[in-house]
């Protein structure tokens, strides 16, 4: 499960869709008989994000799901009490939590890492609508495939539109940042599972992956880049190329820049960058602090003085000279707490090597096609920024499509304000025009 930090979700807005995500599990149960077994459900709200996390209470068993980010089945202990108190405790996680059953609900407090946060659970699951979610029976063929990248193991789906041949375009979807399944899945939308639904219908193939690490993928994560995640993809575009004679690129978010990346190197036949980066990591993470922060509604001077702040700590951990501690800088405690909250976290080689990652230097090498699609409404990457940067280094092809798209969110679903809180109560997954523009523009490949 991941479930972000509250400092740290402060200060990272989720880069692409959930950036430096930290994990975290709990559960509540209770020792009375109606709160034994069964299922429960709560939501965990931290900086106004509603995370649901549901328990199953077998009592051999128990397992706990985080449907918003696609992943069930985790294992939990727990602790119960003849007073209906409720312990649970996750030490690789640094989390616990501590509940009491009362008037039929379950109702206690999560821990982590200094962080306290209420959370009450009720009997049964809640069901999100997700309409565009496909259904079986489908007008196409699914297969179970792996891929090697080093000791990595990748597990995916491939779908084969029927009457496929060789000449069918065929793409390899590339999750955005923070680890997924194939389907792509955050807050119960399975984006990545209704643009493979989407494509195969206008008879177009793709391969969807789970990252490795996660689901039943396979895969050091502590240890790997964003160079180590482009391999993962690059692995998964050899195994098409047996079969394909005309592989693309569909890449998400950070999996936009990997797109950019492969295509630099001429690994891929043509790219789709939906809400992609093709500006530097650094200058993205300071944007959506920047936007994150005036939302809650901090005064601009304060803004500022954090963003520069962060801005030197950032270039001080990619000089490899000492990091500014947060006492240096005059800021109120709780954006202190942040600062070094994210002098930790440069410990991570994936941060160290997101901070220094820029696709502008790798445009002019890219021969193929490039269609790029990002939200006006997008606060995790910026649109005008990186379509620009886009317009200016890409060569001149009369293929290449760059377009804005109105009023959508990072997600290209239609949005209000296009904050990540509000990702989970939009029914809609994808913008049904976005599925439209990649069938047609991929279509011209066949």
């Amino acid at each position: 499960m991941m479930i972000a930090k509250q400092t740290h979700r402060h200060l990272f807005t989720c880069l692409m869709k959930r950036c430096f995500i930290i994990v975290a599990v709990l559960l509540s149960v209770a020792t009375f008989s109606d709160a034994q077994t069964g299922t429960w459900s709560g939501k965990l709200d931290v900086q106004g994000s509603k995370l649901s996390l549901v328990f199953h209470l077998d009592e051999e068993n128990p397992t706990m799901d985080s449907p918003d980010q696609g992943v069930k089945g985790i294992p939990i202990q727990v602790t119960r009490t003849d007073n209906g108190n409720i312990t649970i405790k996750v030490p690789a996680i640094g989390v616990s939590y501590e509940g009491l059953w009362t008037n039929g609900q379950i109702e206690g407090t999560f821990k982590q890492l200094g962080a306290s946060l209420p959370l009450t659970l009720l009997p049964g699951a809640e069901k999100l609508n997700r309409p565009q979610t496909p259904k079986a029976p489908f007008p196409y063929t699914q297969e179970e495939v792996s891929f090697n990248n080093g000791n990595a193991v990748l597990k995916g789906t491939l779908v084969l539109p029927n009457g496929w041949s060789r000449k069918t375009p065929v793409l390899i979807m590339v999750t955005g940042s923070g680890f997924q399944n194939r389907d792509e899945e955050i807050f119960e939308h399975k984006p990545f599972a209704v643009i493979a639904d989407a494509l195969a219908r206008a008879g177009i193939a793709t391969l969807r992956y789970d990252d490795r690490g996660f689901g039943e993928s396979t895969g050091d994560v502590i240890n790997c880049t964003t160079e180590d995640l482009k391999n993962d993809a690059l692995s998964g575009i050899q195994l098409l190329r047996k079969r394909f004679d005309k592989v693309g690129i569909i890449g998400h978010s950070e999996g936009g820049t990997i797109a950019l990346m492969l295509a630099a190197e001429n690994k891929a036949d043509f790219i789709v960058s939906l809400a992609g980066m093709a500006v530097s990591g650094r200058e993205t993470l300071i944007w959506q602090n920047r936007i994150s922060l005036a939302a809650s509604g901090i005064p601009s001077a304060t803004v500022d003085s954090y963003c520069k702040a962060l801005g030197e700590v950032f270039d001080a951990s990619t000089a490899g000279t000492p990091i500014p501690p947060a006492s240096q800088y005059n800021l109120p405690a709780a954006l202190a707490q942040n600062l070094t909250a994210v002098t930790m976290q440069l410990q991570l080689p994936y941060l160290k090597y997101f901070l220094a990652l820029d696709s502008r230097p790798l445009l002019g090498s890219i021969s193929c096609p490039v269609l790029a699609l990002n939200g006006t409404k997008d606060m995790q990457v910026e649109y005008e920024s990186n379509l620009d940067a886009l317009r200016r280094g890409l060569p001149k092809n009369a293929k290449n499509k760059l377009e804005a798209i109105e009023g959508v969110n990072h997600l290209f679903q239609h949005c209000q304000t296009g904050m990540t809180s509000e990702y989970r109560d939009i029914e809609e997954t994808i913008d049904p025009k976005v599925l439209e523009k990649m069938q047609q523009w991929i279509s011209d490949f066949k």
